[in-house]
């Protein structure tokens, strides 16, 4: 019996197999191991009935969780994972391998993630390249759902919302400035709850002023993290992955033909395919 794990920061996305077949699946907060410690991680699992009736008998867990760049912080995290799941053998990479895995296989191509987090990699068929794009929510991740939730954030409290809009986040957060300024300075966790109004895009995505946000932090993610990998690598095929490449592909194959990119593939959720991988 096998798991297969594809983590971002907000969400973590399990699922078993046996003889290649799924026999259970389950979510959990993200494992980002820059954020979760061992106590955090170890409680989450200990919540999830379909982890605890499986771990003595899963032999093998493959983890690409956000995060796990460092051979450091890989190692941290297989070690907190091998205390709940002790007869596992556990490999631990980080996001871009597991979405260059699940959109290429063992092919080259050019990756990119726009989920609750950001990135991008050129990827030889093994290894993703090394660059210097993944700075996280505070530095960069433009383009995905925590960029796009301080957005419209700020825009909010700054009341630059068109009226309906502004109306309806007020309506459905409740939320005030020193409540959001709390939550993003003070408290832990501010990534996951930047990303949680990701929401609001899915329910106004017919709006053109949602449309217009969802478009330029697009455009800034070409020209900060696509453009520069393609000049390095030009010819190759270019594949995203993640919530909000998925949730929005029309505006992103439209943000790709301003900039004479074509997208051969758009994956939502990589973690299908990456059992598929593994499974085989």
């Amino acid at each position: 019996m096998i798991a297969v794990v594809y983590s971002g920061s907000k969400t973590a996305f399990w699922k078993i197999a046996r003889d290649g077949k799924t026999i259970a699946e389950c979510t959990m907060p993200g494992i980002n191991p820059c954020f979760n410690d061992q106590k955090s991680i170890l409680q989450a699992l200990n919540k999830k009935t379909t982890l605890i009736n499986h771990a003595e008998s899963i032999k093998k867990i493959y983890v690409f969780a956000a995060g796990a760049s460092s051979p450091e912080r890989r190692n941290e995290l297989a070690e907190t994972l091998g205390l709940f799941f002790k007869h596992s053998k556990i490999t631990v990479k980080d996001d871009i391998s597991g979405a260059a895995i699940s959109a290429c296989y063992n092919n080259t191509g050019i990756i990119g993630i726009l989920s609750s987090g950001a990135h991008c990699a050129y990827f030889d068929g093994k290894t993703p390249e090394k660059n210097n794009f993944g700075l996280g929510y505070i530095l960069g991740d433009e383009g995905s759902s925590n960029h796009l939730g301080k957005t419209i954030v700020k825009s909010f409290i700054q009341e630059k919302l068109p009226s309906d809009l502004q109306k309806q986040f007020e309506s459905k957060y409740n939320l005030d400035r020193p409540q959001i300024l709390e939550r993003v300075y003070k408290k832990p966790m501010a990534q996951q709850f930047l990303s949680s109004f990701f929401d609001f895009f899915l329910e106004n995505r017919n709006n053109k002023y949602i449309l217009d946000v969802v478009t330029k932090s697009f455009e800034t993610y070409f020209k900060t993290y696509m453009l520069p990998t393609i000049a390095q690598h030009p010819g190759k095929e270019i594949h995203f992955i993640g919530l909000v490449a998925g949730s929005f592909q029309d505006e992103l194959r439209q943000t790709a033909k301003k900039f004479n990119v074509e997208i051969t593939s758009i994956t939502k959720e990589p973690i299908y395919n990456l059992l598929n991988y593994y499974s085989n």
